[in-house]
């Protein structure tokens, strides 16, 4: 536990991950201090308009492991480089978050997990979407036994872009690219902490844009024994689907509008612990049509507030205070386990038993 309250960060990337999800909060909360980034970027107006000035950018990342001052590591590096870059980083005793996916195999999330507990240094994986307001809404909904028996569930993330973006590392057919590993992830960790692991797992992933090398459109089913949840994501998707759909034996549940915090922070938006950071428009609320001890309810649901830096929050109270951690290793290694099973399952067309 570190006995200080200012937690040094060294930041491995500065592309979307590492600029617009990472480094907005890190420089957001006071018992952070981001010390260094590792970047290939050379563009000093980037640095001087999204880094404070005392934050150093180094161009490898031995810098970063070598400096005894650095406490934490994060990695937002591509997909790839997860594994190696986060085993240096435990094994030169830094505590280390990951980036989304964990890593590319469940092999490499065990390593990890096993250094970490040897090292007796704090890792976790960014699923900051557990934070979102969206899926804070659906848990409470869920939670709340106002739809009876969960039946069924299904979630979008849907984009349009028809065309492929040259250079970028997330379309090209390497390890660890498309949009299954990208926005999948987060899919596969929501099924997850509202229903559990389930039984079998169903997928069908495709390449659908012309010329597309990697993954751009797919869906999973997570078969449960009363419960079938429906992950879907599509890079063709010109009308929106609705984000969550929820079905249970007394009612719906049905949400459209993504997380507002993306385009804030996109659009160069500071962070902040204000009430309106996070709040959805009354606009993205979702629809509720239940019945409740014979009550029927027709209506909206106000959204709950999101926040990704609660993640962050967490993270300090966990080296600092001894917190526990809401994002465990062994809940993200989980998430892949299902990943490489979903990619088996497509490529055998065919359901595969998730083995307990």
């Amino acid at each position: 536990m570190k006995t200080t309250s200012i937690i040094n960060v060294g930041l491995l990337g500065f592309g979307s991950a590492g600029r617009i999800y990472h480094a907005p909060f890190l420089n957001a909360y006071a018992g952070y201090r981001l010390s260094k980034v590792r970047t290939t970027s050379t563009s000093p107006e980037i640095h001087a308009r999204e880094l404070h000035g005392h934050t150093q950018v180094v161009a490898t990342s031995g810098a970063i492991f070598d400096d005894p001052e650095i406490d934490l590591v994060v990695v937002a590096a591509p997909n790839s480089l997860h594994h190696s870059l986060a085993k240096q980083a435990l094994e030169a005793g830094k505590h280390v978050v990951v980036d989304k996916p964990f890593t590319l195999t469940v092999a490499e999330a065990d390593e990890l997990i096993e250094l970490a507990a040897r090292h007796k240094r704090v890792l976790s994986i960014y699923h900051n979407r557990r934070f979102s307001s969206d899926f804070r809404t659906v848990k409470k909904v869920c939670e709340s036994g106002m739809l009876g028996r969960i039946v069924e569930y299904e979630a979008h993330f849907d984009r349009f872009r028809n065309s492929i973006r040259a250079g970028s590392w997330k379309e090209d057919e390497g390890p660890g690219g498309g949009i299954f590993y990208d926005m999948g992830t987060h899919l596969i960790d929501q099924a997850l902490q509202l229903f559990g692991l389930p039984e079998a797992v169903r997928a069908d992933l495709r390449v659908q844009r012309t010329g597309g090398q990697s993954c751009d459109s797919f869906e999973v089913v997570l078969e449960y024994p009363n419960l079938k949840a429906t992950l879907k994501g599509s890079m063709l998707a010109k009308e929106p689907f609705p984000q969550f759909t929820v079905f249970g034996d007394q009612g719906t549940f049905m949400k459209y509008g993504r997380d507002v915090q993306d385009d804030a922070l996109r659009q160069g938006v500071v962070p902040h612990l204000g009430p309106d950071w996070g709040l959805e428009p009354e606009n993205f609320w979702g629809r509720i049509n239940t019945q409740v001890n014979g009550l029927e309810i027709n209506g909206i649901v106000r959204s709950e507030l999101g926040n990704f830096g609660d993640f962050y929050r967490n993270i300090h109270g966990v080296i600092t205070a001894g917190a526990d951690l809401l994002v465990r290793p062994e809940e993200a290694r989980e998430v892949i386990r299902i990943i490489e099973l979903a990619e088996e399952s497509s490529r055998q067309r065919r359901t595969l038993p998730f083995e307990r």
